[in-house]
């Protein structure tokens, strides 16, 4: 599935080539430019929108301000016999209508600015709000859709979109509306000081140039495209690699890593040379036809000049009006092209808001009410997808304050379970219970409140030790986060570590062992302090003395907590109150250790793999068996 795509009528991915219409695209931004629970931002708007007026009125008197001094200039004879008594005054005075033409442009400077400065609080907080909606909505998706999905992809659409919006709002807002009020207010004006003919000439100049930008921009967004899928596949794979970076200098794989790279690197420069190109293409057709629509107005009104109808000032008026024009409207031209470019990258931000969370609290839900903690699985099949089933009728029970492991061959359904218990992942058919409460039927957020997890590898975050373990339960105290760090022996660690509690774990924890990652993970997990456990491989990536140490810190964290064991290694599970042998998603044996090894099955048979292994090993270090 591609990351963005749109969905079609049987909730399958569209490629992102099947683009929608603009409008549909920047019309749900609307309500967060007029934000109905923010009153001083309404008020912003409708200021904001004053003083645009006001800017373009400023804006219009540039050019009339400079005619009038033309014709100040210029003399009483260059004026036509019929000149306004008002025109003659004005005339009178070039020292006087200098000083207001500089006055007028710094007031259309100022107020501009000061609009824009009202709008921008606007149109950032538009920004942040759907960037932190769309964030939080990611949360909510399904584990299933983060794993078909790039983090690098992801990331890159987040930006791209979050920039979009920006882009959007400001030049709707300070571009699009102020550049057609401007072409109201100089139609307006030639037709009342000119005639239709001027009127004409700038109105057949705009449509030309709006509609060959129109058919440029439309044929240049499918190279915005493959620009933008290039750039956010080398974001990916860049950071696939960095995360890798072990995994690189184990196999002297830098080459090839680079020879990848590279490869997209050079699909983003051709698409983005392309791109250049087509920009440049655009810029001349439409520099040709503005300066056409320049010439004829200016020939009209110098043919006028030679008749004694007009003056000199009227034909500086007219050049200046229409090189005024000129500039917001090539800025026009710009902005529908990059309202049209973000409005591609916004849209796979929209289909990501589109998509549906697999996973909901039903109608009416309420909280997980947790007295005992105890965990019933009745008769639950769950499928990934229709035909791959991985848990066919699976039933057990573990008391309250009981431990039971879950063992069994790779791929027969063990770390399943605890992503079904989470609610990752909703059964295909049965209840999953706790305290006889179907967890279907109860609110995600009280349901994993009630229960802990120490995986096999460690989630951290790129923080301080303190942040990661107090990521347990926030609300913790200095004093609660010591205590589980001492229950974890990581006292030792913090003691050690000149930063101590404020030590930088790196990304992913790199800069802690195995074992200290592990030892953070149920520091974490006691501070929570749920009254359901789960350990899911919690031990198996760990040598054979370090996962001594944190068994017996598993120990302590499993005491009188209803726990789920869920283990590779069956030394880990010896003294489990109840085993269950998974074998192809079905349970194949279940009972106590010794029960188990009696009856030589399955796992008796595992028991023996692994003890021979565990000899081998022990020989190959000259250790005593």
């Amino acid at each position: 599935m591609i990351a963005g795509g749109e969905r079609d009528g049987n909730g399958k991915s569209a490629p992102l080539g099947e683009r929608r219409a603009i409008w549909s695209i920047v019309l749900p931004l609307l309500p967060y430019i007029w934000p109905r629970d923010r009153r001083d931002l309404q008020l912003r708007v409708i200021v904001a929108l004053l003083l645009l007026l006001a800017t373009k009125l400023a804006t219009l008197a540039v050019p009339i301000l400079f005619k009038l001094a033309t014709d100040a200039l210029a003399g009483p004879d260059s004026r036509p016999v019929a000149s306004p008594q008002w025109l003659l005054w004005l005339a009178a005075a070039p020292v006087a209508i200098v000083i207001a033409y500089c006055v007028t442009r710094i007031a259309e400077s100022t107020l501009a600015q000061v609009r824009d400065s009202l709008f921008g609080r606007v149109a950032m907080h538009a920004v942040r709000r759907i960037a932190v909606r769309t964030f939080a909505h990611l949360h909510e998706l399904s584990l299933r859709f983060h794993l078909e999905r790039k983090i690098g992809g992801l990331s890159r659409i987040l930006e791209r979109g979050r920039n979009g919006i920006e882009i959007i709002a400001r030049l709707i807002a300070l571009q699009l509306l102020p550049t057609f009020i401007e072409l109201l207010l100089i139609g307006g004006y030639m037709m009342w000081q000119f005639d239709w003919r001027y009127v004409a000439t700038i109105l057949l100049t705009v449509v030309a140039y709006v509609f060959s930008t129109y058919r440029l921009t439309e044929y240049r967004l499918g190279i915005r495209r493959d620009v933008n899928s290039a750039d956010t596949e080398s974001n990916s794979k860049a950071i696939d690699s960095l995360i890798n970076y072990e995994a690189v200098k184990y196999f002297n794989s830098e080459p090839r890593e680079v020879a990848r790279y590279d490869a997209v690197m050079t699909r983003y420069e051709d698409a983005s040379v392309k791109s250049i190109n087509s920009l440049s293409m655009m810029n001349s057709a439409n520099t040709l036809l503005f300066t056409a629509g320049l010439g004829v107005a200016m020939i009209m009104c110098a043919l006028e000049v030679q008749a004694g109808t007009k003056t000199m000032g009227d034909f500086v008026l007219v050049n200046a009006m229409m090189l005024q024009l000129y500039q917001p409207l090539y800025f026009v031209g710009l902005a529908y092209r990059e309202i049209k470019q973000a409005a591609t990258d916004i849209e796979a931000m929209w289909s990501i808001l589109e998509e549906t969370p697999e996973i909901k609290d039903r109608a009416g839900a309420l909280p997980l009410a947790v007295s005992n903690g105890a965990v019933t699985f009745d008769n639950v099949v769950f499928a990934y997808e229709p035909d791959r089933q991985i848990l066919k009728g699976i039933s057990f029970e573990v008391p309250a304050g009981k431990s039971l492991a879950v063992v069994g061959p790779s791929g027969s359904g063990k770390s399943t379970i605890a992503r079904l218990l989470f609610r990752l992942y909703d059964v295909t058919s049965g209840r999953i219970l706790i305290d006889g409460q179907d967890i279907g039927a109860v609110t995600q957020v009280s349901l994993r409140d009630a229960i802990g997890i120490v995986p096999q590898d460690t989630m951290l975050f790129n923080d301080t030790i303190r942040y990661n373990i107090r990521y347990g339960c926030w609300g913790a105290t200095d004093a609660e986060v010591e205590d589980a760090t001492r229950s974890a022996q990581l006292d030792g660690l913090i003691r050690a570590a000149p930063a101590g509690y404020d030590t930088e774990v790196g990304e992913r924890g790199l800069k802690l062992s195995g074992g200290e990652k592990q030892r953070v993970a149920i520091a974490r997990t006691m501070l929570k302090n749920p009254r359901v456990l789960v350990l899911d491989e919690a031990t198996s990536a760990l040598d054979t003395a370090t996962e001594k140490e944190i068994q017996n810190a598993l120990d302590r964290l499993s005491r009188n907590r209803t726990t789920l064991i869920i283990a590779h290694r069956l030394s880990t599970v010896v003294r489990a109150d109840e085993i269950i042998v998974l074998d192809r998603g079905a349970i194949a044996e279940r009972g106590t250790h010794r029960a188990l090894l009696a009856c030589g099955g399955l796992y008796a048979s595992m028991w023996q793999r692994q003890q021979e292994a565990d000899a081998a090993r022990h020989v190959e270090a000259g250790q005593p068996g």
